[in-house]
This record gives structure tokens, C-alpha cells and sequence, in this order.
């Protein structure tokens, strides 16, 4: 009997965490990204949009209780569950998995540091040069990351309105990429 309360209990928790992360994935592979903001369509690139909108949700989740603080750490279990799995799909083969995953792992704790200061103190500059330093390595001068940049504020900004309730029970809504940049003036 209680295999069966706790087993519901787990499959409804694995729902919400699965349509919590699918819609993460999507905002993380908005087309504006990069088609017009030049971040690079590879994996590196992907995984470097995921991280920031994981981290996004992890940041408006900090500091809750209950539902909500587990739901923040499944999800950050499922997002290295596919980072391991996309590593596996691109060939890396077992003995080289782990020693990748560290440092994926330490380049998303890290990213989250220099997301999280900047965003502390609403300081989009040293938002935009985190980005470029961590989206663009490649790039001397990148121009898009101050789009990014906003966008990273204004999803937070809209992350933070959202009911935790609607959080916890598998409903999260991200800002369309460069839709203020569209708007007329």
C-alpha cells in the first residue's frame, strides 16, 4: 500500500519535473538565440543556454521550502542526467563521461556565481561580460550580449512574478527572445 501512495506520489513529482524541464529546453532553444544573436548552434552552445535558463529557475527557486525546494533539485539532477546522456550520444565513451561532467559541472556553478552577483546588483554590464565570456569564449567583441543580457533580466524579473504554486506544480513561462528588440517605438 504505501509502495503505491509513495509510487504515485513520485510519477505525479516526475510529471511536473518533466514538463517543468521541457519547457526550459524550449525557451533555451528559442531560434533568436542563435540566429540573430550569433550564439553558436553547437552542443557547447546549447549547453551553455540550458545552463542559463536551469540557472534561472534555480535562482527564482532559491530559498523556497517544501514541493518547491525539491523541485529545484530534480531539477538540477535531470539537467545533468542529460548533459551525461548528450555526452553519450556525441560518443565520449564511458571512462571519459565523469571527467567531462566535472567540468561541465564545475563551468554551470561557476556561470551561476557570475550570473548570480550580476544580477544581485542589477548590473546588466557585468551581466553582459559574464555572458560573452561564458557564450562567446571565441569572440573577441561579441555586440548580442547585452540582448542577452536584458533578456536574462527581464525572464528573471518574470520568473519572480510567477506563483510559486505554479512553479511547483509544473508551469513555468519565459519572455520571447528579442521581442522588446521588435517592438515599435
Amino acid at each position: 500500500m504505501f509502495q503505491r501512495l509513495f509510487g504515485r506520489e513520485r510519477n505525479a513529482n516526475r510529471a511536473i519535473t518533466d514538463a517543468l524541464y521541457a519547457q526550459i529546453v524550449a525557451a533555451a532553444r528559442q531560434t533568436v538565440f542563435y540566429s540573430d544573436w550569433n550564439v553558436p548552434d553547437t552542443p557547447l552552445g546549447r549547453f551553455e543556454m540550458l545552463s542559463l535558463h536551469i540557472y534561472l529557475v534555480q535562482h527564482r527557486l532559491h530559498g523556497e521550502q517544501g514541493v518547491a525546494a525539491e523541485v529545484a533539485q530534480v531539477l538540477i539532477d535531470e539537467f545533468f542526467l542529460d548533459v551525461d546522456h548528450s555526452l553519450r550520444e556525441l560518443g565520449i565513451g564511458d571512462v571519459g563521461v565523469p571527467k567531462r561532467m566535472k567540468k561541465l559541472a564545475r563551468m554551470f556553478y561557476g556561470r551561476t556565481a557570475a550570473y548570480d552577483g550580476a544580477l544581485r546588483e542589477n548590473d546588466r554590464v557585468a551581466l553582459a561580460a559574464a555572458l560573452a565570456r561564458n557564450v562567446r569564449p571565441d569572440a573577441d567583441r561579441w555586440p548580442q550580449a547585452s540582448l542577452l543580457a536584458d533578456y536574462v533580466c527581464e525572464a528573471s524579473q518574470k520568473l519572480a512574478a510567477q506563483p510559486t504554486e505554479s512553479l511547483a506544480a509544473g508551469m513555468v513561462a519565459f519572455p520571447v527572445a528579442g521581442a522588446a528588440s521588435r517592438r515599435p517605438a
